[in-house]
């Protein structure tokens, strides 16, 4: 089993909003470990792991620390801290008023994966079809519903209007509504977190499917891989075709136009087949293989891998770049 260390950023951005107000103590709630996790002696990612809880492993929840652990005890005893991400554990529930999530539904707009956990590497149970009906049980966080499929099989789906539409409306407990710049604030920050991680790498050397577990050399895939690990917590997808297919179902703004771009984008490109626009006249993008990914810095640049001097800042605009763009989108 892979063991993943989160940073609290990475915990704010995949973890859910659950009932439990944060510092209140909770009546002997019993929860799973739903994949392995550090188990912390504070609630802190530089505190000392006391083990790993193990996937399927019952643990008693104390209380909410805050937005991002958990005080837990173990089967042995041991009291410790531990992510609060429904990636790493099943979140204790109170009880609801006559809105519950469970009366809202949902209906396929184009098929989508339909998944055992909230994460793009989590096993696949099949594709839900297009016009296909799910109940939603809850929604996990910005980017997954945890949903009921027509069998009783129960999964998650992305959130995305491109691929699912629904009326559901969360608790107004949970919303995040009445706090836009916020938000925004946020989103900004982590953009910039990425982008400054990817920066220390300038120079680093490029290699074919380089070795995800250093950072000696890097391809294209490996260095946005790392970027967004490094600045997050957040692994994304070790290939630029999955990282592609992780900002479709994520990115509520997939951007075919270079000049729709956003800083922190990121961008997808077809093989090269020369430099002058007119040796991609006529292709179909949308049925390119995609070879190659960057991070957008605005201003028609992006900050990327290939070739002789490694990672570097390459423009965009009126090159070859642009003539095999593909489409970029947000990640976080």
């Amino acid at each position: 089993m892979k063991r993943t260390i989160i940073t609290a950023a990475s915990a704010a951005l995949i973890a859910g909003i659950f009932a439990l107000p944060q510092g209140q103590a909770h009546a002997a709630t019993t929860s799973t470990i739903v994949n392995d996790v550090s188990f912390r002696k504070a609630p802190d990612t530089d505190a000392a792991r006391i083990r790993y809880l193990q996937e399927d492993e019952k643990v008693t929840i104390v209380s909410k620390v805050n937005e991002y652990w958990y005080k837990v005890k173990d089967k042995n005893g041991v009291t410790g801290y531990v992510s609060s991400s429904s990636k790493y554990i099943t979140a204790p529930r109170t009880t609801t008023t006559s809105t519950s999530a469970s009366s809202n539904t949902g209906k396929m707009v184009s098929g989508v994966s339909f998944r055992k956990a909230a994460d793009t590497d989590s096993a696949r149970i099949r594709y839900l079809q297009k016009g296909e009906t799910v109940t939603i049980l809850d929604k996990v966080n910005s980017y997954w519903y945890k949903v009921k499929d027509k069998n009783g099989v129960t999964g998650y789906v992305s959130t995305s209007s491109q691929y699912i539409s629904t009326s559901y409306k969360e608790p107004a407990a949970a919303s995040t509504a009445s706090q836009p710049s916020s938000t925004a604030a946020t989103s900004s920050q982590k953009i910039e977190k990425v982008i400054a991680a990817g920066n220390k790498y300038l120079g680093t050397p490029y290699e074919y499917a380089s070795d995800r577990s250093t950072t000696a050399t890097f391809d294209c895939s490996d260095f946005v891989r790392q970027a967004f690990k490094d600045a997050l917590g957040v692994t994304l997808p070790s290939n630029s075709r999955t990282q592609a297919d992780y900002v479709r179902e994520h990115s509520s703004r997939i951007v075919t136009n270079i000049d729709n771009l956003k800083r922190g984008d990121l961008v997808f490109f077809m093989s090269y087949r020369g430099t002058s626009q007119s040796s991609y006249a006529g292709i179909d993008k949308s049925e390119q293989r995609i070879t190659h990914v960057g991070i957008y810095l605005g201003d028609g640049k992006m900050l990327n891998t290939w070739g002789t001097g490694g990672v570097k800042v390459d423009t965009i605009t009126d090159r070859h770049w642009e003539y095999r763009f593909i489409f970029g989108g947000s990640a976080l």
